[in-house]
C-alpha cells in the first residue's frame, strides 16, 4: 500500500484496487445508526467490507468506517499476511522513527480559533439508539507531559457538551489520566489536541502498547517506515498529524464534572462509567473538504480490532520469547477484550498453566485464558469449545485467581474495576487417550473440486 499519510488518498487507493473489499453506500441514510447496523448486519453474513458512505445525518462530508474490521485488511496495509500480521506489526513497532515537524499541511486548510470555534461544524453520529447523543468515536488526544514534555496518543470517546466544549471519558486510566492528574494536582489545565481522522497507521499506533515515556507518533512513522509529518496547532504547538481530517486543540478542565454517557462500549453494553472531563475547545483545524473517519463502536470487529491487535502482537512477542512452546495467540471477537485463546506445544507438565498465568498477569483486561494444543484453531470459537468438551477437566484443569484490576468498563467488576481471573486448560496433557478423527488430504480436495462445481 501506498505509505501516504493522507487518510482520503488510502482510501482511494484502496477502493481502487481491492473493490470487493469495500461497500460504497450513495443513497442518503435516515440515521446515524443505520452506519452501525450495516455494518452488524454485514458481519451476520460473514462481511466485513471498509465502507464509504456519500451522505449520513450529522456529517456535512463522506464518512468511511468499519476500515479495522478485517484482519486481511489490516494486514494488507502493513504489507503482509494474515499469519504474519503479529510479526510484522512488532517489527516495526520495534523500530520507532522520531517525528517531523512541517510548516503547513493540509488540516490547516480551514482553522477556526476562539469565539469563531462551532462543534456544531465537527461531525459526529449516533451510533447506538442507547447512546446519550452523537459521539467521536475516532477521538484521538494527543498531550504531553506537563513535566517531561514527552507526548502520549489514546482513543477517548467524545461528545459535545457545548458550542465550545466536549464530554469526554479518561476510563482507560492510562498515561493521559497520569498526565491530567499532574496537571491537575498542580491546579493547571491540561493542554491537549484531539484527531479526529487520520491514516490508518495513526489510527493503529494510537492503540499501541509502550510504556510511559514512549511518544505514540514515533511508533507510527515505524508503522508507516518514514517519520510522521507533524504540524503545531495554533495555540500550544501541540504536534499533529498535517494530513488529519479535524484536529481540535484546548484543554481537559482541572475540576469541572460534566455528563458523559452511556455510550455503546466493546463489552456490548452501553456504559455510563466515565472520568466525566470537560473539554474547552479553543481552536478547530480541519482540510477544506474533510471525511468523517469513523469507528464502529460496541462489540463489533473493527472496535475490538483496533485495540487488541497491538495487545495481541506485544502479548505474543513476551510469550514466546519466555516460553518458545507457545504457538498461536488470539482474542475472540466473542470475548470482547477479556478472553484470550493461547495454543502451544506442550512439552513437559504444567507448561500450559506457566503460559496462561504469564498472560493473565502482563495484560489487566484479561478474565478468561485458555490453553489449547497447536492443531486446535484458535481463530475458531468452534474448536476452542471441542477442545475444552473433550480435554478439559474442571476439578484438575482450572484455576482462579480473586481481586486483581481490570478494566472499568467491564459491567461484571467493581466500580473500580477489580476483577478476578480464569484459567482453563484444555491442553490434551500426558495421560490423554484417544485418536483424532481425521480426513486425509486428497479426500478434501476433492471435496472442494466438488463444492466449486468442477470434477473430482
Amino acid at each position: 500500500m501506498s505509505q501516504n499519510q493522507d487518510f482520503q488518498s488510502f482510501a482511494r487507493e484502496y477502493r481502487a484496487r481491492f473493490p470487493q473489499d469495500v461497500l460504497h453506500v450513495p443513497s442518503a441514510l435516515t440515521d446515524g445508526q443505520d452506519v452501525t447496523a450495516l455494518v452488524e448486519a454485514l458481519a451476520r453474513q460473514g462481511r466485513s467490507p471498509m465502507l464509504f458512505c456519500d451522505r449520513v445525518p450529522g456529517s456535512d462530508w463522506p464518512l468511511v468506517t468499519n476500515a479495522f474490521a478485517s484482519r486481511n485488511r489490516i494486514a494488507r496495509i502493513l504489507g503482509t499476511d494474515p499469519d504474519n500480521l503479529h510479526a510484522e506489526y512488532q517489527r516495526r513497532a520495534n523500530s520507532p522513527i522520531e517525528p517531523e515537524y512541517v510548516e503547513s499541511g493540509p488540516v490547516a486548510e480551514e482553522v477556526a480559533e476562539g469565539d469563531a470555534v462551532d462543534l456544531g461544524n465537527v461531525p459526529m453520529i449516533r451510533h447506538f439508539d442507547s447512546d446519550r447523543g452523537p459521539y467521536a468515536t475516532n477521538a484521538i488526544i494527543v498531550a504531553c507531559d506537563p513535566e517531561t514534555g514527552v507526548a502520549n496518543l489514546s482513543y477517548h470517546r467524545s461528545m459535545r457538551h457545548a458550542r465550545n466544549a466536549l464530554a469526554t471519558s479518561l476510563h482507560s486510566r492510562g498515561h493521559l489520566w497520569r498526565m491530567y492528574e499532574t496537571a491537575r494536582s498542580a491546579g493547571r489545565p491540561l493542554p491537549v489536541a484531539m484527531v479526529i481522522g487520520a491514516h490508518p497507521l495513526f489510527m493503529l499506533a494510537a492503540s499501541a502498547r509502550v510504556a510511559y515515556g514512549v511518544d505514540e507518533r514515533a511508533i507510527a512513522g515505524a508503522l508507516m517506515q518514514e517519520p510522521l509529518k507533524l504540524l503545531g496547532t495554533p495555540r500550544q504547538g501541540i504536534g499533529v498529524p498535517a494530513a488529519a481530517e479535524f484536529v481540535l486543540e484546548g484543554h481537559l478542565d482541572p475540576e469541572a464534572h460534566v455528563a458523559e454517557g452511556p455510550f455503546g462500549e466493546f463489552s456490548g453494553y452501553s456504559s455510563d462509567r466515565s472520568t466525566n472531563t470537560l473539554f474547552h475547545v479553543t481552536a478547530i483545524m480541519r482540510k477544506r473538504a474533510p471525511w468523517l473517519v469513523d469507528v464502529v463502536g460496541g462489540a463489533t470487529d473493527e472496535h475490538l480490532n483496533l485495540a487488541r491487535l497491538p495487545r495481541e502482537a506485544e502479548m505474543f512477542e513476551k510469550l514466546k520469547a519466555r516460553f518458545p512452546a507457545v504457538t498461536r495467540l488470539h482474542y475472540p471477537t466473542s470475548g470482547t477484550h477479556f478472553h484470550a485463546y493461547v495454543a502451544l506445544r506442550q512439552s513437559r507438565p504444567g507448561e500450559a498453566r506457566q503460559v496462561m498465568l504469564g498472560l493473565l498477569g502482563w495484560d489487566p483486561y484479561l478474565k478468561t485464558v485458555v490453553a489449547v494444543d497447536e492443531d486446535i484453531d484458535v481463530t475458531q470459537d468452534s474448536q476452542v469449545l471441542w477442545a475444552l468438551a473433550t480435554h478439559f477437566q474442571p476439578h484438575r484443569d482450572m484455576f482462579t485467581i480473586a481481586g486483581l484490576p481490570g478494566s472499568p468498563l467491564d459491567p461484571s467488576s467493581t466500580s473500580d474495576g477489580t476483577t478476578s481471573r480464569l484459567a482453563l486448560d484444555a491442553t490434551r496433557g500426558p495421560d490423554f487417550h484417544g485418536i483424532r478423527a481425521t480426513i486425509s488430504p486428497a479426500a478434501q480436495e476433492r471435496a472442494r473440486a466438488l463444492i466449486a462445481g468442477g470434477q473430482p
